[in-house]
């Protein structure tokens, strides 16, 4: 089962007993303004790609209170999340390689994994117009939208079947659309009631199509190994 919750997630989470959850895969801000419309407003790339005009908003002005973090290991089992290197938290990772070449944007992500040691590495191209899947090209609805392919690839290599699912900062809902494939039941919380609609439209729109074939399956991870000499 799928919840949406239109709700602050401190305010959902306080109301939660330890562990209620198996694994939380959160995307929480990282206080870079990736919300500024001057930043990911419409521009024309030297391909002649127009980008997405989204609303500005003020939502990733500063990063998360340590409270967040804490309530976030109370109630969950194994953690994953998003902009590690933002929030100073240590232990294993995940590189998310974007495939991103313009000057102005990162070749990737970072990703905490609380239940992995060492860096692990994925592969999914997400570079303005272009996906990894271009037969199936998502909408984009958030300025910091992820693929659903990868949510379907964490949900495939970190969580366990029968696994319950939190998401504290839904955004544009790509996992509630990777759980809705993979099977996991998800609790997701989004404060912000125009992405909350836009992402609830999203997951529905995806719910009402028929599935005559399944989605070709996620990339394994690979390991990335680094040379202290080097």
């Amino acid at each position: 089962m799928i919840n949406l919750y239109n709700v602050d997630c401190m305010e959902y989470m306080r109301g939660l007993p330890d562990k209620a959850f198996d694994l939380a895969i959160v995307d929480p801000p990282y206080g870079i303004g990736a919300a500024d419309d001057t930043r990911f407003g419409v521009k024309t790339n030297k391909a002649g790609s127009v980008r997405t005009a989204y609303v500005r908003k003020a939502w990733d002005s500063a990063t998360p209170p340590t409270e967040y973090f804490d309530e976030l290991r109370r109630v969950s089992r194994d953690q994953i999340v998003w902009g590690a290197n933002y929030f100073g938290l240590i232990g294993g990772m995940l590189f998310w390689h974007k495939n991103q070449t313009e000057y102005s944007s990162s070749s990737g992500e970072l990703a905490y994994l609380s239940m992995a040691t060492g860096v692990q590495y994925v592969d999914i191209l997400w570079h303005g117009a272009y996906q990894q899947d271009m037969r199936n090209k998502e909408q984009r609805i958030h300025p910091t939208q992820k693929p659903v392919a990868l949510y379907r690839w964490l949900l495939k290599n970190y969580a366990k079947p029968g696994d319950k699912i939190l998401d504290t900062h839904g955004g544009s809902m790509s996992i509630a659309i990777a759980c809705d494939i993979e099977g996991f039941d998800l609790d997701l919380c989004e404060l912000d009631p125009d992405y909350f609609q836009a992402g609830k439209k999203r997951l529905e729109q995806h719910q009402s199509q028929p599935r005559m074939f399944a989605p070709e399956p996620p990339p394994k991870p690979e390991q990335l190994s680094i040379d202290p000499a080097a």
